[in-house]
């Protein structure tokens, strides 16, 4: 009896110790002073936590996550240039708020300009920037609607580049926590993301600015990889930021907080949490061969397919990692295909849930064989 009642005591003790550590883990879920907030890997899109994540708000200057997103894909696409010159409009000049003095007629490199708008948040480089890849600030604002709602981002409506006050511009946590998942996909702005302090020379009399990241996780988060901060008074202390670690790449967005330091908390406990909680596996990169494709009629006869991009899943810690990888290949494929194209799709799965996929593609172009060709291999085939 005196065994049974010991050892039901231990199991009484087991529980409450349970019991405290799940009411720790949803205390630190749910404390959360921010009006609105998400957690959200940025390999797969999972959401991991969210308060009032569609909530419509002001953004303030988190507005320029799209802008730098644009810039980088006009940079991608060979639209513009990095070292291409830039020349500063009265307009930009004359924007208030974070700068960096930009004076009309002087002329600044796109780098510069890029830089100016990750690190010091500069409302001038971004008008700048949206006349020089948009025509107009009116036509690249445009574009930043246009490419929301191609990111599926069904809360926004953006009405100038930089998020100083003005009526009907808004956003979500969700919304944001999406541009800033695809902004961290370019290698180009991630080097100015985590730049905590650097200078620029503007105006006419080439002065030196100090420029320095609003972002204190950039030098006191480890892993820190981003991404944007943003104050006005009617959105309040908004913050994108983002973090990775061994693989497993996060981001947390708090909106309309009472404080810089809330926000600051708010993000920090959300990341906290997910990096105690969950884990990212990689299962292939991007340009990773997946498949070799045969073409009896193409002038190269075995074409390798590759990922088109990272793909990684996200799991909970402790449990099982037994994945399957399925290649699924178009059907009557034809000639000929120009490269990059998407051919099929791989997915991963654990058991019969998909849980991860990526498109494949070709890396060259996919030419039909030339008569002579096709002659050359029937002879070697009956040979």
């Amino acid at each position: 009896m005196k065994k049974f009642i010991s050892c039901l005591f231990t199991l009484i003790i087991a529980i409450g110790q349970v019991s405290i550590v799940f009411a720790n883990n949803k205390e630190t879920k749910l404390d959360i002073v921010s009006k609105s907030a998400i957690l959200m890997d940025a390999s797969t899109g999972k959401i991991l936590y969210e308060k009032n994540s569609h909530e419509k708000l002001p953004p303030a200057s988190v507005t320029k996550v799209m802008t730098m997103l644009l810039i980088c894909e006009a940079l991608e696409s060979g639209k513009i240039k990095e070292d291409d010159d830039v020349q500063i409009s009265e307009v930009a000049s004359s924007m208030g708020g974070s700068q960096i003095f930009l004076e009309p007629g002087e002329i600044q490199k796109v780098d510069t300009l890029l830089k100016s708008i990750a690190v010091a948040s500069a409302n001038d480089a971004c008008v700048a920037m949206a006349e020089y890849v948009g025509g107009s600030v009116e036509e690249f604002v445009d574009i930043m609607n246009k490419r929301a709602k191609e990111l599926g981002m069904k809360d926004t409506n953006f009405v100038n580049t930089n998020g100083l006050p003005v009526d009907n511009h808004y956003t979500s946590a969700y919304d944001i926590a999406l541009m800033s998942k695809e902004l961290l996909r370019h290698e180009k702005i991630s080097k100015y993301l985590t730049t905590w302090m650097d200078e620029v020379v503007v105006g006419k009399k080439q002065a030196k600015i100090g420029i320095s990241n609003t972002n204190k996780l950039v030098k006191h988060y480890s892993g820190a990889t981003g991404v944007k901060t943003g104050f006005t008074q009617q959105a309040k202390y908004c913050l994108s930021a983002s973090a990775l670690r061994n693989n497993t790449h996060l981001i947390a967005v708090t909106l309309c907080a009472e404080t810089s330091p809330i926000r600051f908390k708010d993000a920090t406990n959300l990341l906290n949490y997910g990096f105690a909680n969950y884990e990212s596996v990689k299962i292939c990169k991007a340009n990773e061969k997946i498949a070799t494709v045969k073409f009896e009629k193409g002038e190269k006869e075995n074409v390798d397919l590759v990922a088109k991009d990272d793909l990684s899943v996200l799991i909970k810690k402790g449990s099982n990692k037994d994945f399957k990888k399925k290649v699924v290949v178009k059907e009557d494929l034809k000639l000929p295909i120009k490269k990059n194209t998407e051919l099929g799709v791989v997915k991963v799965y654990r058991g019969k849930q998909l849980i991860g996929q990526t498109k494949i593609i070709n890396k060259e172009d996919i030419n039909k064989a030339s008569y002579l060709q096709m002659l050359k291999r029937v002879v070697q085939n009956i040979i």
